[in-house]
């Protein structure tokens, strides 16, 4: 299995479907690294612990971290299963990103942006990012989304160990569409 599929593979354990590889997320959305390799050798797709932290070290996108201690991984954010990542509410910056797809926008504009199947709303602290973000979901475009004013009116922000910026929901009033709608 290449280092893509390896990838998908534990962000599927790891973000929404622990019980394939035979695992339960613990506190935090951790598991025990020798568990999750022993899953993975019972799911057929056999990992060592050099492999593991190599496909971890390797990512671009650091979807995944492993323990100051070394005995444990979780996803960095991005669950759709019961997790709490143990994350602070952290003051974000004025403004945030987030990229979708042009065919969301009229639904956006009247629900704003929900978790959906996630458990948060990611956010990018840059456009660059939020645009390939949204190419992952058709024609790209990014939202502003006025995050310090969200923060000052009681909603709160977390910051994933990947640098995502996560929040329950941005109601449509806190996004800026600029550019958005022909």
């Amino acid at each position: 299995m290449n280092a893509v599929n390896q990838s998908k593979l534990l962000s599927l354990i790891l973000r929404h479907d622990p019980g394939k590889a035979g695992l339960t997320l613990g506190p935090g959305g951790w598991v025990a690294i020798d568990a999750l390799i022993g899953g993975l050798a019972q799911l057929g797709q056999p990992m060592s612990r050099a492999e593991l932290d190599q496909l971890v070290a390797d990512s671009d996108k650091k979807r995944f971290a492993i323990s100051d201690d070394g005995i444990r991984i979780r996803a960095a954010q991005g669950h759709s299963v019961p997790s709490t990542l143990d994350l602070t509410a952290t003051t974000p910056p004025e403004q945030l990103y987030h990229g979708t797809a042009t065919r969301f926008l009229p639904a956006i504009h009247t629900a704003g942006l929900r978790p959906m199947s996630r458990q948060h709303v990611h956010l990018s602290s840059d456009e660059e990012t939020a645009t390939a973000v949204g190419q992952r979901h058709g024609k790209p475009v990014v939202l502003r989304v006025q995050a310090g004013q969200m923060a000052t009116d009681g909603h709160e922000f977390f910051h994933a160990d990947n640098g995502v910026w996560l929040t329950a929901q941005v109601p449509p009033t806190y996004l800026i569409f600029e550019g958005s709608m022909t």
